[in-house]
């Protein structure tokens, strides 16, 4: 058919003339379901009482099994991801060897979020049930994982791990985001952290909280610099807060109300609020 011809002609037309490399038949990208399998594996290996099938008593010969099977799982994915953007000296092996090292002290950090949840959330019954059932901390268990491979360079992993959570959850947490222990989020739904947002210990937020950047105008010329705010220690920021800006400081301990709209640095200690806006009630009977 005449139809199919032309527009398969015009199609090849802008796949050559794009300078987004649209058509080629030697790219190799990673695989979003293996990068998805491999972050259930993790979960696993971190959480094993909740999520994985054991058949052992042996602690020890369960996770050096899983771990295993995890990293030549993310071998392939990582050898994939350097080739297809040629962005990496390191080797995946030697990317692997400082990543398992390092799940650990990321397992002793979830704990720590967990138990923050618990201390936080009077709705929550138990450990048990912030590990297994809120979304909050799954996003908090990928962003911690994401942020590993951030830091080493790698390409597309991180974001796709990280875009995984938020499709599942809501929550948007950039992986080049610096988090600190016992963070705990509330519900979650709309949060926004982005790449260059420093959050210190302690810290709670909740639904629809925005950490964002002040303008993106400038796009691409935007990389590399602090765009996003830095939020101290024991710092809790309510429902539809916005905070922009690299240079936005929200000082140690302050309570940020609800909707608030900060474009400026906060002192320690301080309570921001929003005014009370005024409500106008008309009953049906009066009606005009």
């Amino acid at each position: 058919m005449d139809s199919i011809k032309n527009t398969a002609n015009l199609l090849a037309k802008t796949y050559e003339e794009s300078s987004i490399t649209l058509f080629d038949s030697t790219m190799c990208l990673p695989d979003k379901a293996e990068i998805i399998s491999i972050l259930k594996d993790i979960q696993s290996l971190f959480f094993p009482a909740y999520f994985a099938s054991v058949k052992t008593d042996n602690a020890e010969d369960f996770a050096q099994e899983l771990t295993s099977t995890i990293y030549y799982k993310l071998k392939k994915q990582l050898d994939r991801a350097i080739t297809s953007k040629c962005s990496s000296d390191k080797s995946s092996g030697e990317i692997l060897e400082r990543f398992i090292s390092e799940l650990p002290q990321i397992h002793k950090l979830l704990i720590k979020d967990v138990e923050a949840t618990l201390s936080g959330d009077p709705a929550a019954s138990s450990c048990e049930e912030i590990i297994f059932c809120y979304p909050g901390f799954y996003a908090i268990f990928v962003y911690r994982v994401a942020h590993l491979l951030y830091l080493e360079g790698i390409p597309f992993i991180p974001r796709i791990m990280t875009e995984h959570a938020h499709s599942m959850t809501g929550i948007d947490i950039n992986p080049g985001a610096t988090i600190g222990e016992y963070f705990f989020i509330d519900h979650g739904t709309g949060i926004v952290i982005g790449e260059t947002t420093i959050i210190g210990n302690h810290v709670k937020i909740y639904q629809g909280v925005t950490l964002g950047a002040l303008s993106p105008r400038k796009g691409q010329s935007l990389s590399g610099v602090k765009r996003h705010p830095t939020v101290c220690d024991d710092v809790t920021i309510y429902s539809g807060a916005s905070i922009l800006g690299g240079e936005t400081v929200i000082g140690k301990g302050a309570v940020i109300g609800g909707n608030a709209f900060i474009t400026e640095s906060i002192d320690d200690g301080s309570r921001v609020s929003v005014k009370k806006p005024e409500h106008i009630v008309k009953n049906k009977k009066n009606k005009d």
